[in-house]
Protein backbone atom coordinates (compact mmCIF):
# COMPACT_ATOMS: atom_id res chain seq x y z
CA UNK A 1 0.00 0.00 0.00
CA UNK A 2 2.83 2.09 0.84
CA UNK A 3 4.45 1.54 -2.64
CA UNK A 4 1.61 2.11 -4.32
CA UNK A 5 0.10 4.59 -2.74
CA UNK A 6 3.07 6.69 -2.97
CA UNK A 7 3.79 5.79 -6.79
CA UNK A 8 0.34 7.16 -7.44
CA UNK A 9 0.62 10.28 -5.95
CA UNK A 10 4.40 10.60 -7.82
CA UNK A 11 2.77 9.70 -11.32
CA UNK A 12 -1.00 12.47 -11.11
CA UNK A 13 1.56 15.09 -9.47
CA UNK A 14 3.96 14.45 -12.84
CA UNK A 15 0.82 14.30 -15.60
CA UNK A 16 -0.04 17.60 -13.56
CA UNK A 17 3.35 19.14 -13.62
CA UNK A 18 3.17 18.17 -17.66
CA UNK A 19 0.16 20.27 -18.10
CA UNK A 20 0.85 23.74 -19.96
CA UNK A 21 -1.14 25.42 -17.21
CA UNK A 22 1.81 24.54 -14.97
CA UNK A 23 4.89 26.28 -16.93
CA UNK A 24 5.65 30.05 -16.89
CA UNK A 25 5.92 29.75 -20.56
CA UNK A 26 2.39 27.51 -20.90
CA UNK A 27 5.59 25.19 -22.68
CA UNK A 28 4.84 21.95 -21.53
CA UNK A 29 7.43 20.41 -20.05
CA UNK A 30 8.88 16.33 -20.98
CA UNK A 31 7.37 13.90 -19.00
CA UNK A 32 10.84 12.37 -17.67
CA UNK A 33 11.27 16.23 -16.05
CA UNK A 34 7.87 16.72 -15.10
CA UNK A 35 8.31 12.56 -12.62
CA UNK A 36 11.66 14.43 -11.84
CA UNK A 37 9.88 17.33 -10.35
CA UNK A 38 6.97 15.21 -8.82
CA UNK A 39 9.51 12.56 -7.12
CA UNK A 40 11.69 15.56 -5.85
CA UNK A 41 8.37 16.97 -4.25
CA UNK A 42 6.38 13.69 -2.92
CA UNK A 43 9.66 12.70 -1.30
CA UNK A 44 10.51 16.22 -0.17
CA UNK A 45 14.05 16.09 -2.11
CA UNK A 46 14.08 19.26 -3.41
CA UNK A 47 17.12 18.79 -6.12
CA UNK A 48 15.45 20.33 -9.51
CA UNK A 49 15.84 20.71 -13.07
CA UNK A 50 14.28 23.88 -13.50
CA UNK A 51 14.64 26.85 -11.40
CA UNK A 52 11.12 27.06 -9.62
CA UNK A 53 10.84 30.21 -9.07
CA UNK A 54 10.67 30.90 -12.30
CA UNK A 55 10.17 27.79 -14.84
CA UNK A 56 6.83 26.69 -13.16
CA UNK A 57 3.52 28.82 -13.13
CA UNK A 58 1.59 29.79 -9.84
CA UNK A 59 -0.38 26.31 -10.66
CA UNK A 60 2.48 24.37 -10.93
CA UNK A 61 4.00 26.12 -7.82
CA UNK A 62 0.78 24.63 -5.53
CA UNK A 63 0.95 21.78 -7.34
CA UNK A 64 4.58 21.09 -6.08
CA UNK A 65 3.51 22.44 -2.37
CA UNK A 66 0.44 20.04 -2.63
CA UNK A 67 3.14 17.22 -3.07
CA UNK A 68 5.89 18.41 -0.72
CA UNK A 69 3.02 18.79 2.21
CA UNK A 70 1.78 14.96 1.41
CA UNK A 71 5.01 13.94 0.81
CA UNK A 72 6.13 15.18 3.99
CA UNK A 73 3.62 14.27 6.44
CA UNK A 74 2.59 10.93 4.52
CA UNK A 75 -0.14 9.98 2.34
CA UNK A 76 -1.76 7.32 5.27
CA UNK A 77 -1.66 10.34 7.43
CA UNK A 78 -3.62 12.63 4.79
CA UNK A 79 -6.15 10.08 3.76
CA UNK A 80 -7.15 9.12 7.65
CA UNK A 81 -7.38 12.90 8.10
CA UNK A 82 -10.10 12.82 4.88
CA UNK A 83 -12.12 10.18 6.77
CA UNK A 84 -11.86 11.47 10.29
CA UNK A 85 -13.31 13.95 8.59
CA UNK A 86 -15.70 12.39 6.44
CA UNK A 87 -16.26 10.35 10.19
CA UNK A 88 -15.24 6.76 8.57
CA UNK A 89 -14.03 3.77 10.80
CA UNK A 90 -10.70 3.79 10.60
CA UNK A 91 -10.23 -0.42 9.92
CA UNK A 92 -6.83 -2.89 11.41
CA UNK A 93 -5.60 -3.07 7.97
CA UNK A 94 -5.57 0.93 7.40
CA UNK A 95 -4.22 1.36 11.19
CA UNK A 96 -1.44 -1.53 10.55
CA UNK A 97 -0.74 0.23 7.56
CA UNK A 98 -0.33 3.47 9.01
CA UNK A 99 2.06 1.74 11.52
CA UNK A 100 4.49 1.11 9.36
CA UNK A 101 4.09 4.47 7.23
CA UNK A 102 4.84 6.29 11.00
CA UNK A 103 7.38 3.90 11.75
CA UNK A 104 5.54 2.97 15.08
CA UNK A 105 6.04 -0.41 17.08
CA UNK A 106 1.70 -0.64 17.96
CA UNK A 107 -1.16 -0.03 16.58
CA UNK A 108 -1.86 1.49 20.20
CA UNK A 109 -2.74 5.17 19.71
CA UNK A 110 -2.22 5.81 16.15
CA UNK A 111 -5.19 7.70 15.37
CA UNK A 112 -4.63 10.41 18.11
CA UNK A 113 -0.98 10.41 17.28
CA UNK A 114 -2.52 11.42 13.28
CA UNK A 115 -4.12 14.16 14.65
CA UNK A 116 -1.64 15.76 16.80
CA UNK A 117 0.71 14.95 13.47
CA UNK A 118 -1.65 17.41 12.00
CA UNK A 119 -1.91 20.08 13.91
CA UNK A 120 1.72 20.09 14.79
CA UNK A 121 2.60 20.29 11.55
CA UNK A 122 -0.28 23.51 10.35
CA UNK A 123 0.73 25.58 13.57
CA UNK A 124 4.42 25.01 12.72
CA UNK A 125 3.66 26.01 9.27
CA UNK A 126 1.70 28.80 10.10
CA UNK A 127 4.07 30.59 12.43
CA UNK A 128 6.27 29.89 9.84
CA UNK A 129 4.42 31.57 6.80
CA UNK A 130 3.63 34.82 9.76
CA UNK A 131 7.39 34.85 10.75
CA UNK A 132 9.07 35.15 6.87
CA UNK A 133 6.02 37.03 5.23
CA UNK A 134 7.35 40.05 8.59
CA UNK A 135 10.76 39.80 6.94
CA UNK A 136 9.66 39.14 2.77
CA UNK A 137 7.68 42.22 3.65
CA UNK A 138 10.42 44.59 3.54
CA UNK A 139 11.96 42.91 0.15
CA UNK A 140 8.34 42.94 -1.81
CA UNK A 141 5.25 43.29 -1.72
CA UNK A 142 2.44 42.02 1.04
CA UNK A 143 0.50 39.98 -1.35
CA UNK A 144 3.97 38.64 -3.06
CA UNK A 145 5.50 38.42 0.71
CA UNK A 146 2.45 36.24 2.00
CA UNK A 147 2.98 34.27 -1.28
CA UNK A 148 6.83 33.80 -0.46
CA UNK A 149 5.81 33.23 3.09
CA UNK A 150 3.72 30.50 2.84
CA UNK A 151 5.79 28.27 0.27
CA UNK A 152 8.82 28.78 1.77
CA UNK A 153 7.38 27.73 5.48
CA UNK A 154 6.05 24.12 4.02
CA UNK A 155 8.82 24.03 1.68
CA UNK A 156 11.60 23.84 4.88
CA UNK A 157 9.53 22.68 7.48
CA UNK A 158 8.76 19.10 5.30
CA UNK A 159 12.63 19.21 4.42
CA UNK A 160 11.67 19.97 1.18
CA UNK A 161 14.24 22.26 0.35
CA UNK A 162 12.49 24.11 -2.85
CA UNK A 163 12.58 27.48 -3.17
CA UNK A 164 11.21 30.69 -4.80
CA UNK A 165 14.52 32.85 -5.22
CA UNK A 166 16.26 31.65 -8.42
CA UNK A 167 19.53 31.54 -6.60
CA UNK A 168 21.83 29.13 -6.71
CA UNK A 169 22.12 29.32 -3.38
CA UNK A 170 18.05 29.27 -1.88
CA UNK A 171 18.89 31.97 0.52
CA UNK A 172 21.81 33.36 -0.29
CA UNK A 173 20.95 37.09 -0.61
CA UNK A 174 20.08 36.53 3.17
CA UNK A 175 23.47 34.98 3.75
CA UNK A 176 24.14 37.06 6.90
CA UNK A 177 20.29 37.99 7.89
CA UNK A 178 20.02 35.95 11.32
CA UNK A 179 16.52 36.41 11.30
CA UNK A 180 16.02 34.33 8.06
CA UNK A 181 18.94 31.97 9.54
CA UNK A 182 17.17 31.38 12.17
CA UNK A 183 13.62 30.69 11.34
CA UNK A 184 14.87 28.75 8.89
CA UNK A 185 16.72 26.12 11.18
CA UNK A 186 14.16 25.87 13.42
CA UNK A 187 11.74 24.85 11.14
CA UNK A 188 14.42 22.55 9.61
CA UNK A 189 15.28 21.57 13.06
CA UNK A 190 11.38 20.45 14.27
CA UNK A 191 10.67 19.23 10.85
CA UNK A 192 13.49 16.50 10.95
CA UNK A 193 12.86 15.52 14.87
CA UNK A 194 9.99 13.47 13.68
CA UNK A 195 6.41 13.84 15.14
CA UNK A 196 6.80 11.93 17.67
CA UNK A 197 9.69 13.81 19.78
CA UNK A 198 7.32 16.66 18.71
CA UNK A 199 4.38 14.93 20.43
CA UNK A 200 6.46 14.47 23.68
CA UNK A 201 8.09 17.93 23.47
CA UNK A 202 4.56 20.13 23.58
CA UNK A 203 3.37 17.47 26.14
CA UNK A 204 5.98 17.38 28.54
CA UNK A 205 4.21 19.22 31.15
CA UNK A 206 1.59 16.18 31.24
CA UNK A 207 4.20 13.23 30.75
CA UNK A 208 7.15 14.91 32.87
CA UNK A 209 9.88 12.92 31.08
CA UNK A 210 11.04 12.13 27.91
CA UNK A 211 10.99 8.42 26.10
CA UNK A 212 13.84 6.92 25.55
CA UNK A 213 13.80 7.75 21.30
CA UNK A 214 13.08 11.57 22.46
CA UNK A 215 16.16 11.02 24.14
CA UNK A 216 18.23 9.56 21.71
CA UNK A 217 17.04 12.09 18.75
CA UNK A 218 17.21 15.41 20.88
CA UNK A 219 20.81 14.48 22.07
CA UNK A 220 22.20 12.49 18.54
CA UNK A 221 20.87 15.65 16.69
CA UNK A 222 22.35 17.69 19.18
CA UNK A 223 26.32 16.61 18.98
CA UNK A 224 25.74 15.95 15.01
CA UNK A 225 24.90 19.55 14.34
CA UNK A 226 27.19 20.71 16.83
CA UNK A 227 30.40 18.96 15.29
CA UNK A 228 28.90 19.90 12.12
CA UNK A 229 29.19 23.26 12.22
CA UNK A 230 32.40 23.10 14.05
CA UNK A 231 34.53 20.94 11.50
CA UNK A 232 32.47 22.88 8.23
CA UNK A 233 33.58 26.04 10.10
CA UNK A 234 37.66 24.77 10.45
CA UNK A 235 37.03 23.73 7.07
CA UNK A 236 35.95 26.39 5.19
CA UNK A 237 37.74 29.49 7.95
CA UNK A 238 40.08 30.55 4.90
CA UNK A 239 38.15 29.34 1.88
CA UNK A 240 38.26 32.30 -0.11
CA UNK A 241 35.54 30.97 -2.64
CA UNK A 242 32.71 30.47 -0.03
CA UNK A 243 33.10 32.14 3.81
CA UNK A 244 36.92 33.05 4.18
CA UNK A 245 36.44 36.37 3.00
CA UNK A 246 33.65 37.25 5.75
CA UNK A 247 33.62 37.92 9.68
CA UNK A 248 33.71 35.48 11.98
CA UNK A 249 29.97 35.73 12.85
CA UNK A 250 29.23 35.39 8.92
CA UNK A 251 31.88 32.49 9.23
CA UNK A 252 30.02 30.50 12.13
CA UNK A 253 26.26 31.65 10.68
CA UNK A 254 27.01 29.93 7.73
CA UNK A 255 28.48 26.92 8.76
CA UNK A 256 25.44 26.66 11.93
CA UNK A 257 23.47 26.49 8.80
CA UNK A 258 24.88 24.25 6.36
CA UNK A 259 25.29 21.82 9.51
CA UNK A 260 21.98 21.69 10.28
CA UNK A 261 20.82 21.57 6.28
CA UNK A 262 22.43 18.76 5.67
CA UNK A 263 20.05 16.83 7.58
CA UNK A 264 17.93 16.65 4.78
CA UNK A 265 16.56 19.56 3.89
CA UNK A 266 18.36 21.39 0.83
CA UNK A 267 18.04 24.78 1.50
CA UNK A 268 21.19 26.72 1.27
CA UNK A 269 22.91 30.41 1.87
CA UNK A 270 25.63 29.46 -0.42
CA UNK A 271 26.68 27.72 -3.53
CA UNK A 272 27.94 24.12 -2.14
CA UNK A 273 30.54 23.93 -5.60
CA UNK A 274 32.78 26.50 -4.16
CA UNK A 275 33.24 24.51 -0.93
CA UNK A 276 36.44 22.58 -0.06
CA UNK A 277 35.97 18.87 -1.13
CA UNK A 278 36.77 17.82 2.41
CA UNK A 279 33.72 19.86 3.72
CA UNK A 280 31.88 18.05 0.37
CA UNK A 281 32.76 14.57 1.92
CA UNK A 282 32.33 15.52 5.67
CA UNK A 283 28.57 16.78 3.99
CA UNK A 284 27.86 13.66 2.32
CA UNK A 285 28.84 11.74 5.77
CA UNK A 286 25.82 14.13 7.16
CA UNK A 287 23.46 13.93 4.44
CA UNK A 288 23.87 9.63 5.13
CA UNK A 289 22.90 9.93 8.48
CA UNK A 290 19.71 12.49 7.74
CA UNK A 291 16.98 13.16 10.13
CA UNK A 292 15.23 11.26 12.96
CA UNK A 293 12.25 8.33 12.54
CA UNK A 294 9.06 9.54 11.44
CA UNK A 295 10.03 12.81 10.19
CA UNK A 296 10.04 14.95 7.19
CA UNK A 297 13.43 13.75 6.38
CA UNK A 298 15.56 10.78 4.91
CA UNK A 299 18.90 9.08 5.30
CA UNK A 300 19.60 5.91 7.56
CA UNK A 301 17.89 8.53 10.62
CA UNK A 302 19.77 9.09 13.81
CA UNK A 303 18.60 6.59 16.04
CA UNK A 304 20.10 3.88 13.92
CA UNK A 305 23.25 5.82 13.73
CA UNK A 306 23.26 6.21 17.50
CA UNK A 307 22.34 2.31 17.93
CA UNK A 308 25.60 1.75 15.48
CA UNK A 309 28.02 3.69 17.94
CA UNK A 310 26.26 2.18 20.97
CA UNK A 311 27.10 -1.19 19.74
CA UNK A 312 30.93 -0.59 18.78
CA UNK A 313 31.49 0.53 22.20
CA UNK A 314 29.27 -2.03 24.08
CA UNK A 315 32.34 -4.60 21.52
CA UNK A 316 35.12 -2.44 22.47
CA UNK A 317 34.53 -2.30 26.29
CA UNK A 318 33.69 -6.21 26.06
CA UNK A 319 30.18 -5.80 26.69
CA UNK A 320 26.80 -7.62 25.48
CA UNK A 321 24.37 -5.38 25.65
CA UNK A 322 23.98 -2.02 24.05
CA UNK A 323 22.77 0.50 26.60
CA UNK A 324 21.60 3.70 25.49
CA UNK A 325 20.29 6.25 28.74
CA UNK A 326 20.69 3.11 31.20
CA UNK A 327 17.86 1.03 28.38
CA UNK A 328 19.06 -2.38 27.20
CA UNK A 329 18.44 -2.34 23.87
CA UNK A 330 16.93 -5.56 22.33
CA UNK A 331 19.50 -7.49 20.24
CA UNK A 332 17.44 -7.28 17.58
CA UNK A 333 17.28 -3.36 17.17
CA UNK A 334 21.00 -3.76 16.65
CA UNK A 335 20.22 -6.70 13.91
CA UNK A 336 17.61 -3.70 12.42
CA UNK A 337 20.08 -0.95 12.33
CA UNK A 338 23.48 -2.78 10.52
CA UNK A 339 20.62 -4.06 7.91
CA UNK A 340 19.05 -0.63 7.51
CA UNK A 341 22.69 0.58 7.24
CA UNK A 342 24.11 -1.86 4.65
CA UNK A 343 21.10 -1.92 2.77
CA UNK A 344 21.13 1.96 1.99
CA UNK A 345 25.22 1.47 1.54
CA UNK A 346 24.44 -0.59 -0.91
CA UNK A 347 21.83 1.76 -2.78
CA UNK A 348 24.20 4.56 -2.86
CA UNK A 349 26.84 2.84 -4.01
CA UNK A 350 24.44 0.90 -6.91
CA UNK A 351 23.42 4.92 -7.76
CA UNK A 352 27.06 6.56 -7.62
CA UNK A 353 28.16 3.74 -10.00
CA UNK A 354 25.25 3.80 -12.31
CA UNK A 355 25.85 7.79 -12.13
CA UNK A 356 29.46 7.50 -12.72
CA UNK A 357 28.77 5.90 -16.15
CA UNK A 358 25.94 8.02 -17.78
CA UNK A 359 27.37 11.38 -16.10
CA UNK A 360 30.50 12.95 -17.34
CA UNK A 361 31.43 14.53 -13.89
CA UNK A 362 34.05 14.20 -11.15
CA UNK A 363 33.10 11.12 -8.97
CA UNK A 364 32.61 13.04 -5.96
CA UNK A 365 29.74 15.43 -7.12
CA UNK A 366 28.51 11.74 -7.81
CA UNK A 367 28.88 10.42 -5.04
CA UNK A 368 27.01 13.73 -3.51
CA UNK A 369 24.47 13.82 -5.77
CA UNK A 370 23.49 10.05 -5.33
CA UNK A 371 23.69 10.89 -1.43
CA UNK A 372 21.68 13.82 -1.46
CA UNK A 373 18.59 11.80 -3.25
CA UNK A 374 19.08 8.99 -1.69
CA UNK A 375 18.78 11.03 2.32
CA UNK A 376 16.08 13.10 0.60
CA UNK A 377 18.41 16.44 1.30
CA UNK A 378 18.35 18.20 -2.19
CA UNK A 379 21.39 19.85 -1.83
CA UNK A 380 23.41 19.35 -5.21
CA UNK A 381 26.70 20.80 -6.13
CA UNK A 382 25.29 21.22 -9.67
CA UNK A 383 25.16 18.10 -11.38
CA UNK A 384 21.34 17.98 -11.60
CA UNK A 385 20.53 20.29 -14.10
CA UNK A 386 22.82 18.69 -16.88
CA UNK A 387 22.00 15.00 -16.09
CA UNK A 388 21.15 12.89 -19.10
CA UNK A 389 17.42 11.04 -19.53
CA UNK A 390 19.34 7.71 -17.27
CA UNK A 391 20.60 10.08 -14.80
CA UNK A 392 17.61 11.66 -13.97
CA UNK A 393 15.64 8.17 -13.88
CA UNK A 394 18.28 6.92 -11.31
CA UNK A 395 17.68 10.31 -9.02
CA UNK A 396 14.25 9.50 -9.23
CA UNK A 397 15.03 5.97 -8.12
CA UNK A 398 17.54 6.82 -5.12
CA UNK A 399 14.64 9.54 -4.02
CA UNK A 400 12.15 6.86 -4.19
CA UNK A 401 14.10 4.02 -2.37
CA UNK A 402 15.27 7.10 0.30
CA UNK A 403 11.56 8.54 0.75
CA UNK A 404 10.11 4.88 1.12
CA UNK A 405 12.96 3.47 3.15
CA UNK A 406 14.46 0.45 2.37
CA UNK A 407 13.13 -1.96 5.01
CA UNK A 408 9.50 -1.19 4.06
CA UNK A 409 10.76 -2.36 -0.07
CA UNK A 410 12.28 -4.98 0.98
CA UNK A 411 9.12 -6.41 3.27
CA UNK A 412 6.96 -5.33 0.79
CA UNK A 413 8.80 -7.31 -2.55
CA UNK A 414 10.56 -9.88 -0.77
CA UNK A 415 9.86 -13.33 0.67
CA UNK A 416 7.33 -13.52 3.58
CA UNK A 417 9.61 -15.42 6.21
CA UNK A 418 7.76 -18.91 7.48
CA UNK A 419 8.18 -20.47 10.47
CA UNK A 420 11.60 -21.48 11.88
CA UNK A 421 11.96 -25.36 11.95
CA UNK A 422 15.34 -25.90 12.89
CA UNK A 423 18.70 -24.04 13.82
CA UNK A 424 22.05 -24.67 12.92
CA UNK A 425 24.60 -26.12 14.27
CA UNK A 426 27.01 -22.84 15.63
CA UNK A 427 30.07 -22.10 13.79
CA UNK A 428 33.19 -19.84 14.26
CA UNK A 429 34.90 -17.28 11.76
CA UNK A 430 37.67 -14.74 11.98
CA UNK A 431 36.94 -11.61 12.07
CA UNK A 432 39.48 -8.68 11.43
Amino acid sequence: MLLLGFSIIILAGAFLLKLPVASASREPISFVDALFTATSAACVTGLVVFDTGSHFSTFGHWVILMLVQIGGIGFMTMATLFALILRRRISLRERLILQESLNQGSIEGLVRLVRKVIFYALMIELVGTVLYTVRFAFDMPFGQAVYHGVFHAISVFNNAGFDLSGNSGSFSQYASDLYINAVSMGLIVLGGFGFIVLADLFEIRRKKKFSLHTKVVLSVSAVLIAVGAVIILIFEFTNTRSIGDESFGHKALSALFHSVTTRSAGVTTGDIADYRQATQFFMIILMFIGASPGSTGGGIKTTTFAVLVGAVLAMIRGKEDVVLFRFRLAQERVYKAVTVTLFCIGIVLLGTMILATTEDASFLKILFEATSAFGTVGLSMGLTGSLTVAGKLTIIFLMFMGRLGPLTLTYALGPKPGRVLYRHAEGKIIIG
